[in-house]
């Protein structure tokens, strides 16, 4: 049997909230189910976020309300606080993340917190997630370079890493926030930390800003790292940090995956039904690298149909 991979669809949340055009509740349910047709089925939906802040996540505890295959799908949500962890529980998600970021001017910049207070708090919420049996997950950001400060050391992404772990963390993802990290410098974080993605505990979130994300995929492969964010068409990247354009497309993530041999339980021609739906409900040009030879692909078999 081929090897199983996990692709984490991230469109929902992390594409659509640096967006112009705020979705209703009900086009976000057309997006998604939209992505479950194509057999994808671990989405993160949205966040748990100040609409003022977010607007484009307004009403993400209406939208878990109506998910459609509940018990067959992993559905996930960013929680800020303890407050959006409290709104999380109320709506029923099983899954939740919070963020980290790697550096100090980061945190500061993103929520006006240090290193060590965000951390204290994201810890803190891992316990009380472990406590109630809700899966706790957690975005070490800017974890290869910062916007701010450079390239981030390793060191600190490898002991921040292992600190979440001790704490209760489920599942850490690596995330290259601004598209920076090479597979030399995947392979520098990932190497050390290869024993948790022995155990699966490890995913990674690459951009695509440079052009770089499928090779810092294939560096994480090599790793043992079998989990995978990314966002369809493309969709999306990080309003609070400069630079952070170009989340890695689902469609090239799936492309290369299957084309390995791989197991995703996902049909790449489908997905190119998910893109032109997604444009057209965000009216916004997508696609990742693959996406015009995948649609002849798409349009060469419906003709044949």
């Amino acid at each position: 049997m081929a090897e199983r991979i996990v692709v984490n669809e991230v469109g929902p949340r992390d594409g659509l909230q640096s967006q112009g055009k705020t979705l209703t509740v009900e086009q976000r349910l057309q997006m998604i189910q939209a992505l479950l047709d194509t057999g994808i089925r671990s989405i993160e939906v949205g966040s748990f976020v100040s609409p003022k802040a977010v607007p484009q996540m307004a009403g993400t505890g209406e939208l878990f309300a109506q998910l459609p295959m509940a018990d067959q799908v992993t559905y996930s949500a960013l929680i800020p606080n303890a407050k959006g962890y409290e709104l999380a529980r109320a709506a029923g998600a099983r899954s939740v993340a919070v963020v980290l970021s790697a550096t100090e001017t980061m945190n500061q910049r993103n929520i006006r917190m240090s290193l060590d207070q965000t951390t204290a708090v994201c810890l803190e919420l891992m316990q009380q997630a472990r406590r109630d049996g809700v899966e706790a997950r957690a975005y070490l950001a800017v974890a290869f370079e910062c916007p701010f400060e450079g390239v981030t050391p390793a060191e600190r992404v490898i002991d921040l890493t292992q600190r979440l772990f001790e704490t209760g963390a489920d599942k850490v993802i690596i995330a290259d926030t601004i598209g920076a990290a090479n597979p030399s410098a995947v392979r520098r974080v990932l190497d050390p930390l290869q024993r948790f993605a022995n155990e699966g505990w490890l995913s990674c979130h690459f951009h695509d800003t440079r052009g770089m994300a499928l090779a810092n995929v294939l560096a994480s492969l090599e790793a043992g790292v079998r989990e995978f964010d990314s966002s369809i068409g493309g969709l999306g990247g990080c309003p609070f940090s400069p630079g952070a354009t170009g989340n890695l497309a689902t469609e090239d993530l799936v492309l290369m995956l299957n084309a390995m041999g791989l197991e995703t339980g996902i049909d790449s021609l489908k997905l190119v039904n998910a893109v032109r739906q997604v444009q057209a409900l965000t009216e916004t040009p997508l696609g990742g690298h693959c996406f015009r030879w995948l649609q002849r692909q798409a349009d060469q078999e419906a003709s044949h149909a």
